[in-house]
């Protein structure tokens, strides 16, 4: 493996980075759900998919998988089930990081029309060992800080290895212009934190969410996120979305990948602050 220093911005670069590959795994995206990182997430999210899909048709790159998220599918508040068949809808519940996600997808959708050989990769929430000041390796952090709240909205999850090993599986099969939900397993927001509570031998959350306390909440953390410079798991966006309940299937991956199998959500997160704790 050879790597390029680069930005998906740069089509320089990434013109310079595809001369001659086999395939293009472009997971490159802005994760967000801070207001102020909107605009700088939408445009790494859509001008940079859009610029790696050139790419790539230009250089007649012969595979791209792009990693798109279950958020680009939209979320529902009726816990219904997700599967890859569902259409985007406009709602006050999708957050801007879905926007973002969903119109780079639709880029990717526009490369296959063009001749692009692709597949779309839709991972649910990503668990696992990482830098737990971002994304959703915040969850690990806030947990061992004993972070009070909790919520019964439930959410898809899964550990970033299975993400890893079923995107290289996509990636080495004849599967074209589909996409497919990763989703380990759907629980609690509430079951998430306690079992990485646990786990660090930490308390468990102890103060519910409701839409009323969660607007109060996510208020006084914005506040709080003013004097320290730290950015919050919990803002407006991110409160929403714990209070929403959405299923996902994961059917037709497991139908897809022979031999492929999701790591219990207990296991994959063990594991995890197994890690946390070894480089504390």
């Amino acid at each position: 493996m050879e790597w390029i220093d680069g930005n998906v911005l740069d089509t320089a670069v990434l013109e310079h980075a595809m001369e001659g590959i086999d395939a293009v795994i472009h997971s490159a995206a802005i994760v967000s759900f801070t207001s102020g990182d909107r605009q700088q997430m939408f445009k790494t999210n859509i001008e940079g998919t859009a610029n790696v899909v050139n790419a790539a048709l230009l250089k007649n790159v012969p595979r791209l998988v792009h990693v798109s998220s279950v958020a680009a599918l939209g979320r529902t508040t009726d816990g219904e089930t997700v599967t890859e068949k569902k259409q985007w809808e406009d709602n006050n519940i999708n957050t801007s990081y879905a926007i973002s996600k969903y119109n780079a997808e639709m880029e990717v959708w526009r490369g296959i029309g063009e001749g692009l050989n692709a597949v779309i990769a839709n991972p649910s929430t990503i668990l696992g060992y990482g830098d737990w000041n971002n994304t959703s390796c915040a969850f690990f952090k806030s947990a061992y800080n004993e972070f009070p709240w909790y919520s019964n909205g439930i959410n898809g999850f899964v550990s970033v290895e299975d993400t890893a090993r079923a995107i290289v599986l996509l990636m080495e099969s004849t599967i074209s212009n589909e996409r497919f939900i990763i989703n380990g397993e759907n629980w609690s927001f509430r079951q998430i934190f306690n079992n990485i509570a646990d786990v660090f031998g930490k308390k468990r959350p102890h103060r519910e969410a409701t839409p009323f306390l969660s607007a109060l909440a996510w208020r006084a953390e914005k506040v709080k996120t003013l004097f320290s410079g730290k950015t919050s798991l919990l803002t407006k966006e991110s409160a929403r979305i714990a209070q929403t309940t959405t299923y996902f299937d994961n059917s037709k991956i497991n139908n897809a990948l022979p031999g492929f199998a999701f790591t219990p959500l207990d296991i994959c997160i063990k594991n995890a602050c197994e890690h946390y704790l070894q480089y504390l």
